[in-house]
């Protein structure tokens, strides 16, 4: 996979790029990898969440017509299930008013933890799916309580055999100096997470 900039253009200018790369055998069969683990970024404009949003569902459409299947985890929608089947999420709307930001905070990160309780949800789903590629999106809508990096590093061993495409409104920064890092919304460059791929920097 060789590198080549698509990050400055609109997340639409991109499609055709990230479509064929999706569904060519070479991405789906999870060659030049170098032995790491099959999990690509693709970021975006925060300001283009809408616009994300859409593409997100055009890719899904147009991989299915060419008879690749997506799994499709929304972090902030799994989030709300597990708060309803713990019966928590109730409480939470009739105490929150009263609570502390850091309160509510702590208990949201408690009954969400990545590796006890989102990652064994997201692989009990994997499990029930037919699916070539995992999408992972809502990241944004779960900060500050779930972080993208804690997911990824935490599905590490559980999303190995099938390539995962991450969609983060911000900018996945790669640099042999300063070290990667996940800066959501363009702006919070504290997640430190190297062993993704670019998205716009791979080749089919």
């Amino acid at each position: 996979m060789t590198e080549r900039d698509y990050s400055t253009k609109p997340i639409n200018e991109r499609f055709d790029h990230i479509l064929g790369l999706l569904s060519s055998s070479r991405f789906l069969n999870m060659e030049g990898l170098g032995n790491e683990v099959p999990f690509f970024i693709c970021s975006f404009n925060p300001k283009e969440q809408i616009e994300a949003i859409r593409i997100q569902r055009q890719l899904v459409n147009q991989l299915s017509n060419k008879g690749i299947k997506v799994l499709e985890i929304n972090l902030y929608d799994i989030s709300i299930e597990i708060l309803k089947e713990e019966e928590i999420l109730q409480s939470i709307f009739d105490n929150e008013p009263e609570w502390e930001k850091d309160e509510l905070k702590e208990l949201l990160q408690d009954s969400l933890d990545p590796e006890t309780v989102l990652i064994p949800k997201i692989a009990q789903k994997m499990a029930e799916s037919e699916f070539q590629i995992l999408f992972i999106s809502g990241v944004g809508e779960v900060f500050p309580y779930i972080r993208s990096h804690n997911i990824l590093n935490n599905l590490q061993s559980t999303a190995k055999d099938r390539p995962t495409v991450m969609f983060f409104p911000g900018a996945y920064t790669q640099c042999k100096l300063d070290g990667s890092s996940l800066d959501l919304f363009g702006r919070l460059r504290d997640d430190r997470y190297y062993r993704a791929f670019n998205i716009d920097h791979c080749e089919v």
